[in-house]
């Protein structure tokens, strides 16, 4: 009788667990489910029965993907992997589900399925972050480096010019407000260091500056480029959609380069944007907003692209807050020796140069020259003069016949083979390097980083002297 009482005891303790354990897996706020190794649906809990219209008794012997479409429960009582955070179909919607294998003694005996989200506009949210993260991320991978170079600050800017040190303390005036800032200079002027640097003197240098040139990119895409797009917007748009520059831009600054390219039908819609803050993507209807900072830049004329019903009047006075012109190279010649021996020590870091000096009569043809192309021409120039370089001191024959007969180089001439360049840079290279460890060929690989065989064959190559090593 003892015994008796004792098992129903047992019985009547083990059925309120149970009782319990159901109410547990009933209030899960998620459709979850249990099956046996085969896919053998054993239990199944309200809530996933109320999404899927289903009852949730009538499952429990049924076969998974009787009752959940695309089930993969049965393939992960086979593998005994868990599949965590996998989407998947429902209904036609997308979900985040998780798949556990249960084991006993490493052997599986049941596999749990929840469903992560049952809200459809939970679902939504987060495929709307996830989008804009994986923009994100996929545009800071593609301009990782730019980004890591995107901290010039005004002390980068190199120029001591009376007129350069006004620009300089306008722009940096102007990086103290929240307006927009209107670059101008001809081409090689550095309109894009001028926006790091006031970037970076800005209160929003934590997040990110965002480029975009707008001549760069056609102008069929130019619009889904800045403003972004909806999923179907059109053909070879991601399933996802995508967000645009400005999205991308909140609480960081906007950099357009070359506005003047900006086609006249999408200027009114950048004139919105910069008004109110709120766009939509291409083929959406929410409107969305933007908290960002925009600064512009151009090489042409705006006040004449107006005359010439080219460009907006209102789009140009609205960009148009801080104006900073920068002046062009033969302007501020004073400037070009500092510049030169600043590009020098950036071209000799590249050649593993410990050194690259100029002789005084280099300094005064430099000064003497007209510069159209500004600080991209000279440090074109500078590049080739390094790479006939003997020694560590350039002087007249190294630099080109146009320059010292006073000449300005075609565009043509100026775009000189680049793997010729490029050759001759790695002939001065494997030559210092050379010279540098006594024509010491394994200390020299080392120095130059690549294999000492390799080194051998460039030799041979260049036509470099094999000597006895020291």
């Amino acid at each position: 009788m003892t015994e008796n009482r004792y098992f129903k005891e047992e019985i009547k303790w083990l059925r309120k667990e149970l009782e319990m354990y159901k109410l547990i897996f009933d209030s899960i706020n998620e459709g979850a489910l249990v099956t046996d190794p085969n896919g053998i649906i054993t239990h199944f809990n309200k809530p996933y029965g109320q999404f899927l219209e289903l009852n949730p008794e009538e499952q429990i012997g049924k076969h998974c993907r009787e009752s959940v479409e695309n089930s993969r429960m049965h393939i992960v009582g086979e593998t005994g992997i868990a599949e965590i955070n996998q989407s998947h179909q429902v209904k036609g919607q997308s979900m985040v589900v998780q798949r556990i294998p249960i084991k006993k003694e490493g052997k599986v005996i049941a596999v749990f399925g929840q469903v992560m989200f049952k809200n459809v506009k939970d679902v939504s949210k987060l495929a709307k972050k996830l989008s804009l993260l994986e923009s994100k991320v996929e545009l800071y991978e593609q301009e990782l480096a730019d980004l890591r170079s995107a901290r010039h600050t005004f002390d980068s800017i190199i120029g001591s010019c009376p007129m350069m040190t006004i620009l300089k303390k306008d722009a940096h005036n102007a990086a103290q407000y929240d307006l927009p800032v209107l670059i101008t200079g001809e081409s090689g002027t550095g309109k894009e260091l001028f926006a790091q640097a006031i970037h970076q003197a800005s209160d929003r240098k934590r997040h990110p500056l965002i480029r975009i040139n707008c001549a760069a990119i056609p102008k069929d895409l130019l619009e889904s480029e800045l403003f972004g797009y909806e999923k179907g917007a059109f053909t070879g748009a991601r399933s996802r959609g995508k967000p645009g520059k400005i999205e991308m831009a909140d609480r960081g600054t906007l950099f357009l380069d070359e506005i003047a390219e900006l086609p006249l039908d999408m200027q009114p819609k950048l004139l919105r944007v910069l008004e109110e803050k709120e766009f939509e993507r291409v083929g959406g209807t929410s409107v969305r907003s933007s908290d960002f900072r925009l600064i512009a830049a151009t090489n042409q004329n705006l006040e004449q692209l107006i005359e010439d019903k080219l460009f907006r009047n209102d789009l140009y006075y609205r960009l148009n807050v801080f104006p900073v012109r920068i002046p062009p190279l033969q302007e501020r010649k004073d400037d070009i020796e500092a510049i030169s021996n600043h590009l020098l020590k950036k071209i000799a870091a590249r050649m593993t140069l410990s050194k690259i000096e100029m002789e005084p009569v280099v300094v005064e043809l430099l000064k003497t020259h007209d510069w159209p192309g500004n600080v991209r021409e000279l440090s074109n120039v500078l590049e080739r003069a390094a790479t006939s370089l003997k020694g560590h001191t350039l002087n007249r024959t190294n630099l080109p016949l146009s320059l010292l007969q006073g000449k300005t180089e075609t565009p043509a001439q100026q775009s000189t083979n680049i793997k010729l360049i490029q050759a001759d840079a790695e002939k001065a290279a494997i030559s210092a390097a050379l010279r540098e460890c006594g024509f010491n060929k394994t200390k020299a690989a080392e120095q130059l980083g690549i294999h000492r065989t390799l080194l051998y064959k460039k030799m041979k190559k260049y036509g470099i002297p094999i000597r006895d090593e020291c």
